[in-house]
């Protein structure tokens, strides 16, 4: 048995371990002591928040006195461009920071990253403590939200938040599904803060072949359709990009509560409500061995299993179908693709651990209260005041998006462009084009029709087999990866998923599986 593509390296750089743990502090009393603080750091005739507190660097001007400007640092993903325009992104800094200059006592530090450098970029940063704000998701590798509060990476903003203008922003429900612990250390973008997908298709494809979506009911369905697509000549009849898909086509049969598909080899059975090894499942084997034949099938490129598609390849005419996360207004689709899209719902929609945290932010640690402060006062702003949300998400109006007759946004930037639900509040940015009005009400009809999972609010201390559960994911990235998308001949399936088990096995899963069993049984009794 062997691997049919050559699989390049798809190791993501493992910084984190020794990055983070320096990042410990803030004003979380199960933390470490404060890192020393080099992030937009108070001015040197300030004193310092704590003992901790270092010298400021060049570009940071936030005097920590009571009521002078506080500068602070923010990072964020950029997904809708391949490399962000620095001098853009200056503008729209420059802009933001004059709109606010008479509102809060705040002034930022913006750094957008292109998210195929992100990952490596923000950690690198986090670990000089040069960020006080940053961009996190609980589905991002490494820096993810699952990886910052063990890491003691996030600052506790629990007594930070009542009564202010950014807690009053969304419902109290939000908050308490974002906790650790009972603590609060992030900041939800309120958006689709439940879990679905469906299966799109690009409309000229679906006019011309005549396609029906409304009969794909199961990935099976979809092989007819991919044939049409393959005798077209198209490179990526099914665009998987880049994604091991097995965590969400089936997340009606698993809550994956890890949230990250390095680690999709454990979750709760839905049916049993029991901690299962996903990858012995009837589901497991039949989906790899479907990624199987339709690469075989010349359907799925090994572009896929060797990681060269990009963010960006979802806006050419190459491919015919991939997978969407289910929004209130899915026409979004249309606008990040850059073209017409059919869309046809495949799963159903659950609120579960980490749903609300597919897209949030953080203090980080190395913050000074004073900091930790601005940065609550600003998303405080962000979340609540229109024009400040859409320079954030859009740009400079004029250069980077217009708004129409309607007051809905149009983009049309390659230099600065975001979308809501990376940037603010759903019930604070302006609609695009191809929106409804009032469509912050969709949001709140779409987050509350949702099924609830037996295994919300249960979230995973993987302190006692860290070592093991990190060596799971290395195996993950030699072996499911591959494994999910078709990396591996139809007939070699299910030996590879064998094979794929004893290297667990050998890194130490069923210790981590055991720990995983012993800490969800003792949730469910104490419920």
């Amino acid at each position: 048995m062997k691997i049919k593509k050559v699989l390049s390296v798809v190791l993501a750089t493992a910084m984190v371990a020794t990055m983070l743990t320096g990042c410990g502090g803030g004003n979380n009393a199960t933390n470490d002591a404060p890192a020393t603080n080099d992030a937009a750091p108070a001015t040197d005739d300030a004193a310092p928040a704590t003992d901790d507190a270092a010298d400021s660097n060049d570009d940071a001007e936030a005097p920590a006195a009571s009521g002078e400007v506080v500068t602070i640092n923010l990072t964020r993903n950029t997904f809708n461009l391949a490399t962000p325009d620095s001098a853009q992104v200056q503008k729209v800094q420059d802009a933001i920071n004059e709109y606010i200059k008479d509102k809060i006592n705040v002034q930022i530090v913006l750094t957008d990253i292109g998210s195929g450098e992100y990952i490596d970029k923000a950690n690198l940063s986090l670990a000089n403590n040069e960020i006080n704000l940053l961009w996190t998701a609980s589905w991002e590798s490494t820096i993810g939200t699952n990886d910052l509060v063990p890491r003691n990476a996030v600052y506790d903003i629990t007594d930070l938040l009542p009564g202010t203008p950014l807690y009053d922003s969304m419902d109290a429900g939000q908050w308490e599904a974002t906790k650790y612990n009972g603590r609060n250390y992030f900041i939800p973008v309120y958006k689709d803060n439940v879990e679905g997908y469906d299966v799109i298709a690009r409309q000229e494809l679906v006019d011309e072949f005549g396609w029906d979506m409304s009969t794909i009911k199961t990935l099976a369905d979809l092989e007819p359709m991919l044939a049409d697509a393959k005798s077209k000549g198209l490179k990526y009849p099914l665009l998987t990009q880049k994604t091991a898909m097995f965590y969400r086509w089936y997340i009606d049969s698993f809550d994956f509560f890890t949230a990250d598909a390095k680690s999709n080899w454990i979750a709760v059975d839905r049916a049993t409500d029991t901690v299962v090894d996903t990858v012995l499942t009837d589901e497991y084997k039949e989906f790899c061995t479907l990624m199987g034949k339709w690469a075989d099938a010349g359907y799925i490129s090994e572009d896929e299993v060797n990681k060269t598609t990009t963010d960006t390849t979802t806006q050419s005419q190459d491919w015919a179908f991939t997978w969407w996360t289910d929004l209130p207004v899915n026409d979004e689709a249309e606008s990040r693709y850059g073209q017409a899209i059919a869309l046809q719902p495949f799963t159903s929609r659950w609120a579960h651990s980490t749903s609300a945290l597919g897209s949030c932010y953080c203090v980080t640690a190395n913050s000074t209260p004073e900091q930790a402060q601005a940065c609550i006062d600003f998303m405080g702003l962000l979340y609540t005041d229109s024009k400040l949300a859409d320079i954030y998400t859009f740009g400079i109006e004029g250069e980077d998006f217009e708004y129409d007759a309607n007051g809905h946004v149009t983009q049309h930037s390659d230099k600065y462009n975001h979308s809501m639900w990376e940037s603010a509040s759903a019930t604070v940015v302006s609609p695009m084009d191809n929106q409804p009005d009032g469509f912050g009400d969709l949001y709140k009809d779409f987050n509350g029709g949702a099924n609830t999972s037996s295994a919300a609010g249960f979230r995973f201390d993987k302190t006692p087999v860290d070592a093991q559960y990190t060596a799971c994911q290395t195996v993950f990235d030699t072996y499911g990866f591959a494994l999910e998308n078709g990396g591996y001949s139809e007939a070699d399936v299910e030996g590879a998923i064998e094979t794929y088990q004893a290297a667990l096995d050998e890194a130490g899963y069923q210790e981590v599986l055991a720990e995983f069993t012993a800490q969800y049984d003792a949730w469910k009794a104490a419920k």
